[in-house]
Parts: structure tokens; sequence; C-alpha cells
């Protein structure tokens, strides 16, 4: 049985951070997965900027309520349903991501926490575990799916790699060019299309 993992921002729905630092004035947050391999590292320096200029998490969830999903988005995972079992695995947080796994019809997705003071300022960030993605694969495999991976950014090549087949789409020309061995796709046609050949083979 296969199991279908993709990440969510930049795959189903815009950077979440990028929206926010262009409805905030703050460039700098414009910085994603993308653009550093280190989560971690990217995570404690966005709570910097965040903490600076006194923002918390209601500002980013007015901003995360004006977000839809990339055109074709939840058609793409309604064709992958009828086929297959497909879990969005993402390093975003349960409170950023609920408006948005409504409007795509509530998909399952695992991904990680954020920890917030009474005042609403976020303090800090709890992952679900190490190496969430990666894990998350081998965890299916070790329970009888054969996985199948797509996503955009330096975070989510752990989980492609592992995988039965692995994807990217719509990433870098940087990332692209360091893994030129992955297939890469612009449309959701085409990805959906290589999934349905591998699934139904």
């Amino acid at each position: 049985m296969y199991m279908v993992c993709l990440d969510l921002e930049g795959v189903l729905v815009p950077e979440i951070w990028i929206a926010f630092a262009e409805a905030s004035g703050i460039p700098e947050l414009k910085r994603t997965t993308r653009d550093e391999p280190d989560y971690d590292k990217l995570m404690n320096w966005r709570l910097g900027i965040l903490k600076e200029h006194g923002l918390g998490l209601k500002e980013i969830q007015e901003t995360i309520a004006g977000i839809e999903p990339l055109p074709g988005a939840r058609e793409f995972l309604g064709e992958l349903r009828r086929i297959t079992q497909v879990i969005i695995v993402s390093d975003t947080f349960t409170q950023f991501a609920m408006p948005l796994m409504e409007k795509l019809g509530w998909p399952t997705l695992f991904c990680n926490s954020l920890t917030v003071a009474p005042s609403g300022e976020i303090t800090g960030f709890q992952m679900r575990l190490e190496n969430s993605k990666f894990n998350t694969v081998r965890a299916l495999q070790s329970i009888g799916f054969e996985t199948l991976a797509a996503g955009d950014s330096y975070n989510d090549l752990g989980m492609i790699r592992a995988s039965k087949a692995g994807f990217l789409f719509r990433t870098t020309k940087e990332i692209r060019a360091a893994n030129p061995d992955l297939p890469a796709f612009e449309t959701y046609e085409e990805l959906a299309g290589k999934i349905r050949e591998i699934v139904l083979a």
C-alpha cells in the first residue's frame, strides 16, 4: 500500500512567512527553508524578529486568514486521495495550519506546535520529533507502507530521498541544480500523473 507524503507550504499553499513578511512590512521574514537548511536556526531567528517588533500569534493568524490554497491544490489533493492515502508532512505549526486545512478539505496533517504566552507572544516551538519529515517516512515504511514524497525545500530532501520515489515540486534553481537526479515538476497535472503511474502500476 502506498502513502503519499506532501510538503505544505510552497506545494499546496503559499509560504506563510513570506505572506506575513509582506503584511507586516518586515522583509527579513521572507527567509524560508528554501534559503536556510537548518530549521531550528531559522525558527529561532524568526522568533527573535517577532519579539523585536512586538508581534505575536494574533498578527500572524490574521495574515493566514487571508491566505488561499494555490490554484488547483484542493483538486490535486482530491485526485490523489481517490487512488491512495495522503499525509501532509510539514514543519509548520498547528496554530498556523488549521485554517488552511479547512480550505484544503481537511487532509491529514503531521506538523509541530508553538509555545504561546498568555500575551500572545510566541515564546518557543516544539518539533513533533527530530528530523520529522525523514523520520515520518521511515515510520510509515516500518508499518508496511511504500512512500512517495514531494516537496520544494531543503527540509523536504530527507523524506524525498528516503521514499520509494520522490519528487521536487516548484523548487528553486539552486535546489534543482544540487539534486539533478530527482525528478522535478512544475504543475499538479505532471506530479499527479507520475504518482498515478506508480500507484496504479
